[in-house]
């Protein structure tokens, strides 16, 4: 299912304003945007045929270039595979680029079940864990201080959105101290998976849980400065879970009112 805000605007597009990009809207994005959907959400389904250049360009109403280059761009996905007298087949979900940022989008654009929020944040501690445990050892006090202050200003932000940015900016932080440029590279999946929750529940919506993800923060900010990587490990790892427990209870919620 699509989800839209209180704007008329899709899920992704929500996703996009906190990370700080602007959806692209360009005709070969949007055919792209509504294929990939289309794919991740079973409309199209593994093993299956796609309709035929004909179908799609009426549908679409753009030029065969347009289309041609979107699907492109959904094999280099791993997502689709077109063959001669075939025609192009919706490949298994195992071949899938889970780590490409549409991919994902795709996945929270059509409703991600538990399942897909958990192994999201089994691999936000296989990297963020260790990033944290390499800031501690790394970090110049420049950065130190900055994550601080960053910590601190998640305690101040006005709106679920400031929030989001403000802890968004702190995790890319870590990443940068941690002075792994592949710790870095990895952070469009570590982002998209941090707004994705946020878009599902923010802490804001409860003092409570506002209150002690801030402190949960500073915990990490706090480790890191005093350079003690176990430390960062674990308030990194405690973070994360939390993350999950608040997106995946607010889940479970609204599946039982429904």
């Amino acid at each position: 299912m699509v989800e839209r805000d209180a704007q008329g605007g899709t899920s992704g597009d929500l996703i996009a304003s906190i990370a700080g990009r602007v959806p692209l809207r360009n005709l070969h994005s949007q055919v792209l945007w509504q294929l990939g959907v289309a794919i991740v959400g079973g409309v199209y389904r593994e093993g299956e045929i796609l309709p035929s250049d004909t179908e799609l360009l009426q549908r679409f109403s753009v030029s065969r270039t347009v289309l041609r280059e979107a699907l492109k761009t959904l094999a280099a996905k791993g997502m689709i595979e077109a063959r001669a007298r075939v025609g192009t087949r919706v490949l298994p979900r195992k071949r899938w680029n889970l780590f490409d940022a549409d991919v994902l989008a795709w996945h929270f654009e059509t409703g991600p079940d538990v399942a897909f929020l958990r192994s999201l944040s089994e691999i936000r501690i296989g990297v963020e864990v260790e990033s944290a445990a390499l800031a501690a050892e790394r970090r110049t006090a420049e950065q130190a201080a900055a994550l601080i202050a960053c910590a601190d200003r998640l305690g101040e932000a006005r709106t679920p959105e400031e929030f989001a940015r403000t802890d968004l900016e702190f995790h890319r932080a870590v990443a940068e101290a941690s002075g792994n440029p592949f710790m870095a590279s990895i952070s469009a999946l570590v982002e998209l998976a941090l707004t994705a929750v946020f878009t599902i529940s923010s802490p804001m919506q409860d003092q409570e849980a506002m209150t002690a993800t801030v402190r949960a923060h500073g915990r990490i900010a706090q480790a890191i400065k005093a350079q003690d990587a176990e430390e960062a490990r674990e308030a990194m790892k405690a973070v994360i879970a939390e993350g999950f427990g608040r997106a995946s209870g607010r889940m479970d919620k609204t599946s039982s009112a429904s």
